[in-house]
């Protein structure tokens, strides 16, 4: 069960890009400048301008989580709560980049939220095995 882990912070890699995939389609509509791709941010269309915001945050919860799901798995967490957790967070970040894309801020929130719960149970999960 502990493979779950390596898996979630693969998946959440990945996650990481998928909503530059929409910036892209995003610039390409505007004319993409390879001079200049960041000064471009402000002719973006807003759903674009938003998976930007996505991407980025996809990074900073990235770091979090893939401390927390590598101490699972370091410590050998291996219960049923904390391969929830794991997936759990994958599942919200794909919805969060989605919400954020669409423009739906309460349900992105709540799924940052949701993600954020996730790392903190696979935190405290890896201090209770190490406490033993």
């Amino acid at each position: 069960m502990s493979a779950i882990f390596l898996y979630s912070i693969f998946a959440s890699v990945v996650l990481i890009y998928a909503p530059f995939l929409v910036v892209s389609y995003g610039r390409f509509r505007v004319g993409y400048d390879m001079a200049a791709p960041r000064a471009m941010f402000d002719k973006l269309p807003p759903y674009a301008q938003r998976a930007t915001w996505a991407h980025q945050n996809s990074f900073e919860t990235f770091m979090v989580f893939s401390v927390a799901a590598l101490m699972a798995y370091v410590t050998g967490v291996n219960s049923q709560t904390s391969a929830v957790a794991a997936i759990a967070f994958v599942i919200a970040r794909l919805l969060y980049s989605i919400f954020y894309i669409l423009n739906i801020p309460i349900l992105r929130s709540l799924m940052f939220a949701v993600g954020g719960l996730c790392s903190l149970t696979l935190f405290v999960q890896s201090l209770i095995q190490v406490k033993g």
